[in-house]
């Protein structure tokens, strides 16, 4: 029972498996959920951010028991760490301010965090490359995407503040 949850709590549902560009598609299943949440369903962003965090602590313990007899100690179908990774940007953008996000705006932000997401994970800049090269494990598997979330968090701060000297 527990293994059947873990795989497909790892796998997004299934989603993970996929046989072309899996990660991809976590990425972008990852932006339609947060926009359901935060535009449509208008849930809480303390509700959102407990989800969150129990998803990021329990993810730990599902990936190491998924790839606990596997050779491969990142198999592509894992993709709760996307959604995790994804979801940094586009949480703290929607809590960003104390304003209100608009539709319209949030869906052109979110479009530049799944792209700059996917960029971060696919290039792995350090320490992106570090976390996956030197863990081989569950906290390699996530914490490679956590680092790739914060890329694309630092990029949005530095195009603010580069555009703010421009416009």
């Amino acid at each position: 029972m527990i293994k059947t949850f873990n795989t497909l709590f790892v796998t997004m549902f299934g989603l993970g498996k996929v046989p072309k560009i899996p990660g991809t598609f976590g990425s972008f299943a990852t932006v339609i959920i947060l926009y359901l949440f935060f535009h449509i369903l208008n849930l809480s962003p303390n509700i959102i951010l407990i989800g969150l965090i129990i998803i990021f602590i329990y993810s730990f313990s599902a990936v190491a028991t998924y790839i606990k007899d596997n050779e491969n100690k990142d198999p592509k179908e894992i993709i709760i760490d996307e959604f995790i990774g994804q979801s940094i940007p586009i949480y703290l953008y929607e809590i960003s301010h104390g304003t209100e996000k608009s539709p319209d705006e949030a869906v052109i932000f979110y479009s530049v965090c799944f792209m700059l997401f996917r960029f971060f994970d696919i290039a792995k800049p350090f320490p992106v490359s570090f976390f996956d090269k030197n863990f081989k494990n569950s906290f390699g598997v996530i914490m490679d995407d956590v680092c790739a979330g914060l890329y694309v968090v630092l990029s949005l701060i530095c195009f603010m503040i580069l555009s703010s000297y421009f416009i």
